[in-house]
């Protein structure tokens, strides 16, 4: 059926006195524009953008105008999903198990064998490393494609992989059990008696009487677990008697200290979590079980200020918070499940290999605008070496030479896990550790200027955005130019500068009295600023091409004035 026979009813009906429905009838979409293939997973909403992956392995991006931005073809089929970066970084899967980067202007920046499909959405951290969940298998990359850590699953995932709220993310097994995963891997586990329909994971400030799980392993964070006949208990929590949900859930959400529930019958309730209480229950109108197989397929929800919505492949529906339906949308022919953005507009691929997309009411998000998209709830304390005794005795040539060693080889077996904050500690302590004319003590004698460029490079490798202050502090303050030529070849690799200290930095080292003349140095510089610029796109774009074009100027040395040329021409 063709796509364009979406609408939304347009009359208004009472139901007691409480409901009212109102909407507008759509005979013609706000924009639509040929795909050449068909939308295969929920499209990712972001910035004034959206991205989709179509069934041919491409991954095209439009403007919420319909223009199109750029096309990505994969080289192979890819699975429904794609995952966004603050940056605007895509992250999605080949059906080979390939892992793949695109940058926000379509342009491919690592692929890595992660050696099976994966079964959801790749998943942010805090500081730009990302997690992939296979059937039994979960990994942890850095925003560059390092592997961190990996671990076996002994049962497969029945649920698709969630972020916790911590910086971590929350698996849900076919043995019952829920696995709950730090961003360094670190797992804590809850075994269930029977196989949950959903897990929801809470912010702990819902739940101002919280407890934490008993034991060092048990899972200590507050998780709403909603089971296939209806019943409901919240985990970490002296909980009132929750009612029995009249259907399965098939979808959940939380805000606050109130969680948002589509069920299998296509009803949308809120449930308050401080008193067990349902609000609210309400009919979507949108049909969910399909016919032929019995099962209602992915369901999507959103819950922020503007509302609570609905979204499936057979339709979407919005709410008030007090229960208010503001629209609904029957969908005939979609390919998959759509999306709605933060300015009100829902975009959703049809099976005539078209996208389309409705603007649905006028509430659009009130986010403060930012250079990226909105800043990670936390951090993974990464940011600064320890100076404890901890780390300043081993500072001699031989631990030092020892200690790089080892490191080196946890990051080839991507077994850094949770010797991550003590590694980086380290490699900061080895980096920062300048000659001086002054006498070292014996405690901490100087380190050779050839392991600490090796520390440099290890920190790159390990890829947190977290290190990036220190480095661009130490670029700044650095005397050895072999050394700050590594430190500006290690903020090229980790490709992330989203405070532009790294760029500072470097337009400093251009200027009098600091003004670099070493000609490697200029080189690091003119390859870094590029790399950002790629993985960044066009926000520190706007930094770093006029420091390009200041490295490409006639007074710099040819082999660095062709480097400038050659990051500007990768730009376009």
């Amino acid at each position: 059926m063709e796509h364009s026979r979406s609408w939304v009813w347009g009359w208004v009906c009472f139901i007691g006195s409480t409901l009212s429905l109102s909407a507008q009838t759509l005979e013609v979409p706000l924009w639509k524009q040929a795909l050449g293939g068909s939308v295969i997973g929920l499209p990712s909403v972001q910035g004034g953008s959206v991205v989709v992956v179509c069934d041919g392995g491409n991954l095209k991006a439009y403007t919420q105008s319909g223009r199109f931005l750029w096309n990505y073809y994969a080289r192979g089929r890819l699975r429904p999903f794609v995952t966004r970066s603050r940056e605007g970084v895509s992250y999605i899967g080949r059906t080979t198990g390939v892992l793949i980067a695109v940058s926000r202007t379509g342009r491919e920046l690592w692929r890595v064998n992660f050696g099976y499909p994966l079964v959801g959405p790749i998943l942010n951290g805090w500081d730009g490393r990302i997690f992939a969940a296979a059937e039994k298998k979960v990994a942890c990359y850095t925003a560059a494609g390092t592997l961190l850590w990996y671990k076996n699953l002994d049962y497969s995932l029945v649920l698709p992989p969630q972020v916790d709220g911590r910086g971590g993310i929350l698996l849900t097994l076919a043995s019952g059990e829920i696995l709950n995963l730090d961003g360094f891997g670190t797992t804590r586990s809850l075994l269930l008696p029977e196989v949950p329909a959903l897990v929801l994971p809470l912010a702990e400030t819902a739940l101002p009487d919280y407890t934490p799980g008993k034991g060092a392993l048990a899972i200590d964070l507050p998780l709403l677990i909603l089971f296939p006949n209806g019943e409901m208990h919240l985990h970490g929590w002296d909980s009132p008697d929750f009612p029995r949900l009249p259907d399965r859930p098939v979808a959940a959400v939380s805000r606050e200290n109130q969680a948002a529930l589509t069920l299998r019958n296509g009803q949308v309730l809120l449930l308050s979590l401080s008193t067990g209480e349902i609000r609210w229950i309400r009919d979507s109108n949108i049909t969910l079980i399909d016919p032929k197989t019995g099962e209602s397929g992915e369901i999507h929800m959103i819950y922020d200020e503007r509302g609570i919505y609905m979204l499936s492949q057979a339709g979407a529906a919005g709410f008030t918070e007090e229960g208010r339906r503001m629209w609904f949308i029957q969908i005939i022919g979609a390919s998959a499940i759509p999306n709605f953005s933060d300015e009100g507009i829902l975009y959703s691929g049809g099976n005539d290999w078209v996208l389309y997309a409705y603007r649905l009411g006028n509430r659009t998000r009130s986010i403060p605008q930012t250079r990226y998209g909105p800043p990670p709830e936390g951090a993974y304390g990464l940011g600064s070496p320890r100076s404890s005794s901890a780390v300043t005795p081993r500072l001699s040539e031989a631990g030092v030479r020892f200690n790089l060693t080892a490191i080196a080889e946890a990051l080839k077996q991507g077994r850094v896990g949770d010797r991550e904050k003590e590694f980086t500690a380290y490699l900061m302590a080895v980096a920062g550790s300048v000659r001086s004319n002054v006498p070292q003590s014996r405690v901490r004698p100087p380190v050779d200027f050839r392991q600490r460029i090796e520390a440099v490079r290890l920190l790159a490798l390990l890829g947190s955005v977290e290190s990036i202050p220190f480095l661009a502090a130490q670029f700044s303050r650095e005397p050895e130019p072999w050394v700050q030529t590594a430190i500006a070849q290690a903020i090229g690799r980790i490709g992330r500068d989203p405070e532009g200290m790294a760029l500072h930095a470097f337009t400093q080292a251009l200027l009098p009295p600091a003004q670099s003349t070493d000609e490697q140095t200029l080189l690091a510089i003119a390859s870094a600023v590029g790399s950002l610029c790629r993985f960044s796109g066009p926000p520190l774009s706007q930094i770093g091409i006029p420091l390009l074009i200041t490295l490409a100027g006639y007074e710099k040395p040819p082999a660095v004035r062709n480097q400038a040329l050659q990051e500007m021409r990768s730009l376009r």
